[in-house]
This record gives structure tokens, C-alpha cells and sequence, in this order.
């Protein structure tokens, strides 16, 4: 059982990283991030960020094709529905097994090459999915209207069991209904069991031969250690958590459609894994935070909310800076989170993370000066 042991500090790390995940709503109202939809999505793409860090973080090797895996849990977990239950185990289950399974199989070809051309590979993969999605598998993906579930499917084991469907048929725990803060909390022990495992991979000997390879794969391979299998096995996990994560998003609301497979999802999760910092253990997850938060709450400003927020000034103040922030929020709510990615890349190639540990020693050193003075 030597895996579920952790050392003094990071117990304590996952003690206030549970505390602080268990208790998002409450600390996230004062900045109107505090309502069931939005902590759901910080816990599934949070979770996402984490799994893809696992490969990317660890290994260094880059993919832009980790929205296949989103979808292909989103689809197995619809079907689970349609099928099986409405019992989110079973649906998350699979989901994150046929992720693994599809990893497999596009990690065994796509890693057979490296760098700039492993990306496009999966990029390729990711590309090759969307469209099938849309188009040949159309049966079972439903095209462009997405898969959706309805009262009328057979849903053959809660039909055994006797579990008399709503009106809507909505995912549950045990009769517990998968909708606002109670599909939050389960996202969240997701999140938090992810987390767990990424900081058993992280301190294992099998994280830090992945580290090894990210330092300098040609070396190990002159010294006749075999690479491939333990990238392949990060590739892997890494799938699973992305298979998880488009579960969880069936799970919250039960519909999987061909655009949780588009090249911009699997760009998305590069995005939240650089701005967090790549290789951190909490990076990823305040990378997915920022996005999102920008995504639905910055999005959300129009000018009227402008000039309440800026009524305090002397009007003809009020009218001018509204002019000069209008352009960051709403529709151009890219250009702010743009300018941001920029700053971070330039002057924080560490992520969010650099930053926060930056400021810490600053204030440690701060502290020691004034104490010694």
C-alpha cells in the first residue's frame, strides 16, 4: 500500500488543495464564480489540465490531439446512459477505459516520432476523429446534433432493477441528481482523486524516469533504457484523465457532440497547462481556472455592466474609461486572456506558479530583512 503513502509536506499540500476545492463555491462568490456551472467546469478542465501535464509536464512530449480523448469518454459515457443506467459510475468507468483503450492505440503510432512531428500526428488523429464524428459515424455519434439521452432508450440494467426514469432523464449517484452543487462535489472528489494520482506519478520513480526522458531521451537510449514504453504508458494516462474529464462533462449535463473533439479543445488544455506552468502539480489547474473564468465571466461584461461597475466616477470619466476597457471584456475577452498568455510567456516562462513562488520569496526575504533589522 506504499502508493497511498505521502510525505509530511505533500499531505498537507493535498489537506488545503481538498479543503480549497471542497469549498470553491464559497470563496469564489465574492468574484462571481461561485454558481454550480462554472465550479463544474473548474473541476473537469481542471482535471483535464492535470492528466495532460502528466505527458506534457513530465515528458516533454507536446500533443494537440487530447480532445479525441474528451470525446471519446463523452460519447462512451452518453451511451452508458442510453444503454446501462443513469448511474454515473458505470458511465464514468468507461468512459475513462475507452479513453485508455483509444490511447493505446494512437500512442503505440504516434510515438514513433518526436517533437514537432509527434504533435502533428495527434493533431491529425484529433482532426481525423472530429470528422468522423460528423460524418461516417454518424449512427453512433449522432453528426452534428450531438448524442443526446432520452426517456425512451432501453437503459437495460436500471430496467432490470426496477429504477423508474423522470420525465428528463438526468445522471445520479444513487438517486442523488447529477445537477448544480451536488454534480459539483462529485467532479470535485474526481478532481481530487486525479490529483492524488498525479502527485503519486510526480514523486514515483516511474515520474522521475519520465523526467529523464524529458531531459535528454538520446542519452538514456545510448545507455540501452527503452523510452517508449514509459511514454507510452504517460500517453496513456494521460488519455484516461482526458476520457474522465469528457465523462464528468456527460455526467453534468448528458450530451456529447463532435465539437469536444475540435483542434481548439486540445489547444484550450496547452493554454491552461502553460499559463499554470508546465511541470507544476497545481499549475494546470489554475491555468484551466484563469481560462474559464475569462471564458464565462469576462465574456459576460457588456456596456451597461461597464457603466455600473465604473457609476462611481464623475460621468464624463465613467464614459472614457469605459471606452478603453470595453475592447477586454465581452467579445474581446481573448484579447485580455491574449495579452495575459503573452506577459506569462515572456516574463514568467514558469506559469502562474513562478509568479506565485516569486512573490512568496519576495515577501519571505522582506520578512527576514526587517526581522534582522
Amino acid at each position: 500500500m506504499s502508493f497511498f503513502k505521502l510525505s509530511r509536506r505533500d499531505a498537507l499540500m493535498m489537506l488545503v488543495f481538498t479543503a480549497a476545492v471542497l469549498t470553491m463555491p464559497v470563496w469564489l462568490s465574492p468574484i462571481g464564480a461561485g454558481y454550480p456551472d462554472l465550479v463544474q467546469k473548474f473541476a473537469i478542465y481542471g482535471l483535464f489540465a492535470i492528466g495532460f501535464n502528466i505527458l506534457f509536464g513530465l515528458t516533454g512530449y507536446l500533443s494537440f490531439g487530447h480532445a479525441a480523448f474528451l470525446g471519446v469518454g463523452s460519447y462512451t459515457a452518453v451511451w452508458s446512459f442510453k444503454l446501462m443506467s443513469m448511474n454515473v459510475i458505470p458511465a464514468v468507468l468507461l468512459g475513462t477505459l475507452a479513453a485508455g483503450l483509444f490511447a493505446v492505440v494512437i500512442g503505440f503510432i504516434s510515438l514513433r516520432r518526436t517533437g514537432i512531428y509527434f504533435a502533428i500526428l495527434t493533431l491529425a488523429f484529433a482532426q481525423m476523429c472530429y470528422n468522423l464524428a460528423y460524418s461516417v459515424l454518424t449512427p453512433i455519434t449522432n453528426g452534428e446534433t450531438g448524442l443526446r439521452v432520452l426517456r425512451e432508450d432501453p437503459r437495460y440494467l436500471d430496467s432490470m432493477l426496477g429504477v423508474v426514469q423522470e420525465a428528463v432523464p438526468l445522471g445520479n449517484f444513487f438517486g442523488i441528481n447529477m445537477q448544480g452543487y451536488s454534480g459539483f462535489y462529485f467532479c470535485a472528489v474526481m478532481l481530487i482523486i486525479g490529483f492524488f494520482i498525479s502527485v503519486r506519478i510526480f514523486r514515483s520513480p516511474f515520474g522521475m524516469k519520465l523526467v529523464a526522458i524529458k531531459s535528454n531521451q538520446t542519452r538514456m537510449r545510448y545507455t540501452g533504457f527503452n523510452t517508449r514504453p514509459y511514454v507510452l504508458v504517460a500517453f496513456v494516462i494521460s488519455g484516461m484523465y482526458a476520457g474522465m474529464a469528457g465523462s464528468l462533462m456527460a455526467v453534468t449535463d448528458p450530451l456529447a457532440g463532435a465539437e469536444r473533439m475540435q483542434w481548439t479543445a486540445s489547444g484550450e488544455v496547452v493554454l491552461m497547462t502553460i499559463l499554470g506552468g508546465v511541470g507544476t502539480l497545481t499549475g494546470p489547474l489554475l491555468g484551466a481556472a484563469l481560462i474559464k473564468y475569462f471564458e464565462n465571466i469576462f465574456s459576460a461584461f457588456n456596456e451597461s455592466a461597464l457603466l455600473d461597475a465604473f457609476s462611481f466616477l464623475p460621468e464624463p470619466a465613467q464614459h472614457f474609461v469605459v471606452a478603453i476597457v470595453q475592447p477586454f471584456v465581452g467579445e474581446g475577452w481573448h484579447l485580455t486572456l491574449g495579452a495575459l498568455f503573452m506577459i506569462i510567456v515572456i516574463f514568467l516562462p514558469g506559469g502562474l506558479v513562478e509568479g506565485i513562488s516569486r512573490l512568496v520569496r519576495r515577501r519571505g526575504k522582506s520578512g527576514s530583512d526587517n526581522a534582522g533589522g
